[in-house]
């Protein structure tokens, strides 16, 4: 399986705020294959790892609610210095939505907001790096942000995460910037401004499948649902789904690079 990227600011983990974590670990388990730990209620609040085998793949809390959050993935990316990327992220135009905090015996974690108001979480690794492995089935595949922001989240991300910006298209059908160049790539900033207005500006994960037509139908009977796709693109067979509470995710079948 390939290792995750190591660039800084790369994307290194991914969890899930749901108002039903046992419908959660219901439809992932049946859908990706995934394994459900919990953790202890009093040091990490009952947290769950999702894993595939002995591999992490990704988080689940509980959302009570009280925060009018609705329920979704958040991404999170890499950091030397939690502390330090929440400073600059409220310097360089973000905000910062929760200051780092430290997660006993794994690590520190931050979540802020970039200038076209996506949240994005900051993980600084501690013994515990992130997600075990990508690009495989029941895998995270790729990471991508859709933004209306375009030209000034760009600079965000290469000025408080420390991106190594790389543009893969830049027409006006199409505006597109990776970190990282050909087989490094590790995520994606999409231009957004043609979507329909209803369409999400947020940081979106994609999961490795063998058959997107059958996962996106599988979805369904599992009580998800499909909002795009599947189709061909030149980057695979991609689809956009949602799970039982609505958090979206994508799923591809071939090479996200």
């Amino acid at each position: 399986m390939p290792a995750p990227s190591t660039l800084e600011g790369a994307p290194c983990w991914a969890d899930l705020f749901t108002a039903d974590t046992d419908s959660a670990e219901r439809f992932y388990g049946e859908l990706f294959g995934w394994n459900a730990e919990h953790g202890d209620e009093e040091k990490y609040g009952g947290y769950i790892t999702f894993s595939k085998g002995e591999t992490p793949v990704s988080g689940c809390m509980r959302n009570d609610g009280s925060s009018g959050t609705p329920d979704r993935w958040t991404v999170y990316l890499a950091s030397s210095d939690a502390a330090a990327t929440a400073a600059s992220a409220a310097e360089h135009g973000g905000a910062v939505y929760l200051e780092p905090m430290q997660v006993p015996d794994v690590g520190t974690m931050a979540l802020v907001g970039d200038p076209g108001g996506a949240a994005v979480g900051v993980w600084q690794p501690g013994p515990f790096a992130g997600v075990g492995a990508i690009g495989e089935p029941g895998l995270p595949a790729w990471f991508e942000l859709q933004t209306r922001a375009y030209d000034q989240v760009r600079d965000f991300y290469r000025d408080v995460f420390g991106w190594d910006e790389h543009v893969a298209s830049d027409t006006a059908e199409f505006r597109y910037t990776t970190l990282g160049a050909e087989e490094n790539q590790a995520a994606g900033i999409m231009d957004g401004s043609a979507m329909p207005d209803d369409a999400p500006m947020e940081w979106f994960i994609y999961f490795g499948v063998d058959d997107a037509d059958a996962t996106a139908a599988k979805a369904q009977s599992l009580g998800g649902s499909v909002v795009w796709g599947p189709e061909d693109t030149p980057y695979g067979r991609l689809a956009t789904l949602t799970d039982p509470t609505g958090a979206t995710f994508k799923i591809i079948a071939g090479n996200p690079s």
